[in-house]
């Protein structure tokens, strides 16, 4: 192991020799008499620790702790005066200008030595901690583009369907999901869900919802058979892990969305020219805390010209000066944008950044709008004549 660099700077010689004597049988000890002499070596010692006299005649060991960081940022200082005069003074500023320490001349060995070995030991623990924390962020970073990757691209027409979709997690690793599918010819499946918590347990919960929803495609993605598929996935968690989603079946040629809400904001369904309606809960949160399903599926006709609007609880529930966005302000944007698709979704994040104004969100947003194409209703009501 290649010892440690200490970097000694005084302007008596009997010092130097008197440091090097102590230190020089266990770390690489260079000695310096002048403060530029030590600024010109620097670069060559890259000292761990620079123990510098504050008295010196070219500057003082403050400012050359100063130019030394600037050269060398990861050099920690111990600072030395043999002056009598104004020592908690020159305490204070010590600590003030993040010396690791500061002791009087003549000092002792044993305390020197002492010093020295827990700075290096702190050290050593700090680069721990950073090669710790930067393992740490690699490791993110992967689960993060994993759970990027579980999300289908954000618009796409389905089946005649148009769906477009948004996503912004709070923290590195997000709880929500959204996802869609071919339930067959004229059939699109739609999916937002909200898994409890944040970080790595809630985006490996996310990767099981998104494959318990898939898994249903021989079934063509009945909501129900879904979401009890989801429910005895999570029979093997404690009831502290649940999810909450909207699982939706669209069907062009009967004109029909079958549909479970479990425990999940109640969706909005429109047309221009009429009031939002809710569809609201079908049944609660999917927790292994029931012992058997207790999830209905619904049925919905659909309208000429009826969009769907999906969203997480991040949505209503934002937060700004102890007030919350509420669906009010959802159903003013659905009033501004009635033709809906993603400039409503661009709209509502929109109203969500003025109405946080710049401040950190406590959960994750997610938003899917949906809408049946005019051209394939038109193909669908030939078909049938």
């Amino acid at each position: 192991m290649t010892p440690s660099r200490i970097l000694v700077v005084d302007d008596e010689p009997a010092m130097l020799r008197a440091v090097e004597r102590v230190l020089g049988r266990r770390y690489h000890v260079a000695a310096s008499l002048s403060s530029r002499e030590a600024l010109a070596a620097v670069a060559e010692v890259r000292p761990d620790i620079a123990i510098l006299d504050i008295r010196m005649p070219e500057m003082d060991g403050f400012e050359l702790m100063a130019r030394l960081k600037e050269r060398h940022p990861e050099t920690d200082f111990i600072l030395m005066t043999g002056s009598v005069t104004e020592p908690d003074r020159k305490l204070i500023r010590a600590v003030r200008q993040r010396a690791f320490y500061f002791i009087q001349k003549p000092f002792d060995r044993e305390v020197l030595e002492t010093l020295v070995d827990r700075c290096l030991e702190l050290r050593r623990l700090a680069e721990d901690n950073r090669r710790y924390m930067r393992r740490l962020e690699e490791e993110l970073a992967e689960a993060r583009t994993f759970q990027q990757r579980l999300l289908p691209p954000p618009e796409v027409v389905l089946e005649g369907v148009s769906v477009a979709c948004r996503y912004e997690p709070c923290t590195e690793l997000g709880g929500d999901l959204y996802d869609y599918a071919r339930a067959g010819e004229g059939r699109a499946a739609l999916l937002v869900a909200d898994v409890s918590g944040h970080g790595v347990s809630a985006a490996m919960l996310t990767g099981s919802v998104k494959l318990a929803f898939h898994s249903y495609h021989v079934d063509g993605y009945d909501p129900l058979a879904v979401v009890c598929r989801i429910w005895n996935a999570l029979r093997a968690f404690g009831p502290e892990r649940f999810v909450t989603l909207f699982c939706a079946l669209l069907s062009a040629a009967e004109r029909r969305m079958e549909y479970v809400n479990a425990g999940h904001p109640s969706g909005l369904s429109w047309r221009e020219g009429c009031e939002p309606s809710a569809l609201e809960s079908t049944g609660p949160i999917i927790s292994s805390a029931f012992a058997r399903p207790v999830w209905e599926k619904r049925s919905h006709s659909l309208q000429a010209g009826e969009r769907l609007l999906l969203y997480t609880d991040g949505v209503p529930e934002a937060r700004s000066d102890g007030d919350f966005f509420g669906e009010r302000r959802l159903l003013a944007a659905v009033a501004e944008r009635p033709a809906g698709g993603p400039a409503l979704l661009d709209d509502i994040l929109g109203a969500l950044d003025e109405f946080s104004r710049g401040r950190r969100r406590a959960d994750d947003l997610t938003l899917l709008t949906a809408a049946f194409l005019a051209r394939v209703r038109e193909a669908a009501r030939s078909g049938e004549d």
